[in-house]
């Protein structure tokens, strides 16, 4: 009995790839939709694809990445973070591009000791140039219940909100000279491991193995979002699914978006890049002077 080649099992595996690519944009299914990166069985996908239990241990932590990549989405995720001592973790929902000049939007979660606040720390990657670092304390306990996380990235900007709240806007300028995410397709990501050499009091606080396994939950999300397939967007402008959706075409946030943002940085951001002199003595980035 022959077998047979590589190219015609292909033919036959093709369309059942394109199909979970597509599928993805309109349901949720973590078996389904994203692989398992790394974490030699730390990561581990429960209750039918419903949700993802992420951990680490002294000797590894672990990943996931969507089996598609994205050329622009909106991406909700529902994340339950490490309870009690987590100094040292990082619990990271992030888009990144492939190789070194990479493209990449974070929003990390930094832990912390017992009763003392997570910080959120954000960052945003163009051509592997990051330093564009935004750090937040919550105004919630994020270990007691699920809350959601939302990235959107879209041609004009990008925004991250926390339970619908806009907590961080990065707009497309690059008619003022400032480079923008917009030449190379991003997976989402989400990872648990090892950062205690900085993440909590800059280093100074170790991660305290005794009480690993740590471990963080991630559940319900939602993707709106443009497939990248064989060199192209489902939503580019010759595609039948150009994209018409209000994420897809956001340019400014609403009045009442802009007040929550304006309070929310006032009240709850603890560091901006926009406003550390100390790392540019010689004047802020280009960005920083939008209003």
């Amino acid at each position: 009995m022959s077998t047979p080649s590589n190219s015609t099992t292909m033919l036959y595996l093709l369309p059942l790839i394109i199909l979970s690519c597509m599928r993805f944009v309109l349901a949720a299914n973590f078996h389904r939709d994203f692989d398992i990166l790394w974490g030699n069985g730390r990561g581990s996908i429960l209750s039918n694809g419903k949700i993802v239990r992420l951990s680490l241990d002294e000797y590894s932590g672990s990943g996931i990445q969507t089996k598609c990549p994205y050329f622009f989405l909106r991406i909700d995720m529902q994340i339950k973070l490490i309870p009690g001592n987590s100094a040292g973790t990082v619990t990271a929902f992030y888009l990144a591009s492939e190789g070194d000049k990479r493209d990449e939007i974070d929003i990390e979660f930094l832990g912390n000791l017992t009763d003392e606040p997570y910080t959120v720390h954000t960052n945003i990657f163009t051509k592997g140039n990051g330093s564009r670092e935004q750090q937040f304390h919550l105004w919630f306990d994020p270990t007691r219940n699920f809350h959601t996380y939302t990235i959107t990235w879209n041609p004009f900007m990008i925004v991250m909100y926390v339970d619908g709240t806009p907590v961080r806007v990065f707009k497309n300028m690059e008619s003022n000279g400032v480079p923008y995410l917009k030449d190379m397709p991003m997976r989402v990501y989400l990872s648990l491991w090892d950062g205690d050499q900085w993440a909590t009091r800059g280093g100074t606080v170790k991660t305290n193995w005794s009480e690993s396994p740590f471990k963080a939950w991630f559940r319900n999300y939602k993707v709106r979002g443009c497939v990248w397939m064989n060199g192209e967007s489902s939503c580019s402008s010759g595609s039948s699914n150009t994209v018409k959706h209000d994420w897809y075409n956001l340019k400014e946030l609403d009045s009442s978006s802009k007040e929550m943002l304006k309070l929310v940085q006032h009240k709850h951001m603890f560091y901006s890049y926009c406003n550390d002199s100390s790392r540019f003595p010689h004047g802020f980035p280009l960005e920083c002077d939008e209003k």
